[in-house]
């Protein structure tokens, strides 16, 4: 039942957002099944690609046609069958960009920056990050440190 306070169509666009499946280009949507319709929604990520996907593999249209159609680049509609061959739908959720986690900071980098400080705890951030990139050859970001120390550190 949808909240007093927004509408379903609100509801239903909230709920996108918080998914990660909010199109942020819903007006690049050009496709005709998208234009006036209750059931097709161009702000639906998910239901934009498969449908794109779905004009390609069953009913043999252009990869270029249908990528622009459905407000995509040709590369963008290969990543986005490449994670549905891997995935199925749940290849089509968007995930977060970018690094995820602390890549530079291996395990074998932690060790190496726990002993530095315990043989020298007068040792700053700055300085720790300036050894790891003379052991390593790694730059990493003094605050990068200073939070992998702390997750390491038991509550």
């Amino acid at each position: 039942m949808p909240d007093k306070d927004h509408t379903p169509d609100e509801s239903k666009c909230e709920a996108l957002r918080q998914q990660g499946a909010l199109n942020r280009r819903p007006r690049d949507v050009t496709h005709p099944l998208f234009q006036a319709s209750e059931f097709f929604d161009a702000r639906d990520l998910l239901q934009v690609k498969y449908e794109m996907l779905r004009q390609v593999q069953v009913e043999n249209q252009p990869v270029s046609r249908s990528a622009a159609a459905f407000g995509f680049s040709r590369p963008s509609f290969y990543q986005a069958q490449a994670a549905f061959a891997r995935e199925g739908l749940s290849g089509l959720v968007p995930r977060k960009r970018g690094p995820h986690g602390a890549h530079k900071l291996t395990p074998e980098v932690m060790a190496f920056v726990a002993e530095t400080r315990d043989a020298e705890p007068s040792s700053g951030m700055v300085e720790l990050a300036r050894r790891v990139e003379e052991r390593f050859g790694l730059r990493v970001h003094p605050r990068s440190i200073e939070r992998g120390l702390r997750k390491k550190k038991p509550r």
